[in-house]
């Protein structure tokens, strides 16, 4: 499918969304370090557990990199448990708060001033740190034009037909990133409402019936959707 013919599907898609669900208010954090915290914990592990993991280190005043570095790992692991993984995502968090130390004096902004595809490179150079996670960061924390994908956005566009021939993560994100403007709140609220759309209806066994892309939720026996879904095919 060409551009010139995703662009309009891929609007409809997010203006239905939006219509639906309203604005989701992300990223769920108080300063850019507690986002990409939370990038970090949130792998593999509900949002919710992940609050309480944050809410802990709070506790504990451990919630920047210098007090990320002094911790010994057993007692960081502990402050992190409800995330899950808790000891090696104990070491992503200081492997990230080490670099940051060293070449950016825990200078956050001197970070983001890097051009966005140096940036990313650096990123995906430290420990614990995956495409998804490093636009997490980018996007969220550092304001950068990045998609962000993960299982639930490759779920829904292969149910929706939009699937590319390759299903490598860059694959998904060019999807997105050549077809629509380089718009940071786009970005931003689009990605959020699939996740919303996913935890709502486009769930392992989905509510179709139920989906905001569905043009014909009345008749649910016999559902006409925006696009092709293989689960109802």
């Amino acid at each position: 499918m060409d551009d010139q013919n995703l662009k309009p599907k891929l609007t409809d898609i997010y203006n239905r969304l939006y219509k639906t669900y309203g604005p989701q208010h992300w990223w769920p954090a108080e300063t850019p370090f507690e986002m990409i915290v939370g990038a970090i914990l949130t792998q593999s592990a509900a949002w919710s557990n992940v609050e309480k993991a944050i809410c802990n280190l709070k506790q504990a005043d451990a919630l920047s990199p210098e007090a990320l570095r002094r911790l010994p790992d057993a007692e960081l692991a502990q402050f992190i448990y409800p995330s899950g993984y808790y000891n090696v995502k104990a070491r992503k968090l200081k492997a990230f708060a080490e670099y940051l130390g060293e070449n950016y004096g825990d200078n956050l902004e001197k970070l983001f001033r890097r051009g966005v595809n140096e940036l990313r490179n650096e990123l995906l150079s430290i420990y614990g740190i995956g495409e998804e996670t490093a636009d997490s960061i980018l996007l969220y924390a550092g304001q950068k034009p990045v998609f962000v994908i993960d299982a639930y956005t490759r779920c829904i566009i292969d149910r929706l037909g939009l699937r590319l021939s390759a299903d490598k993560y860059a694959d998904y994100q060019r999807l997105f990133m050549t077809a629509l403007p380089p718009d940071i709140q786009l970005f931003n609220e689009y990605h959020a409402l699939l996740v919303r759309l996913a935890k709502e209806a486009c769930r392992k066994e989905p509510h179709c019936a139920g989906c905001c892309l569905n043009t014909t939720r009345a008749q649910a026996n016999h559902p006409t959707a925006l696009f092709p879904c293989a689960r109802q095919a």
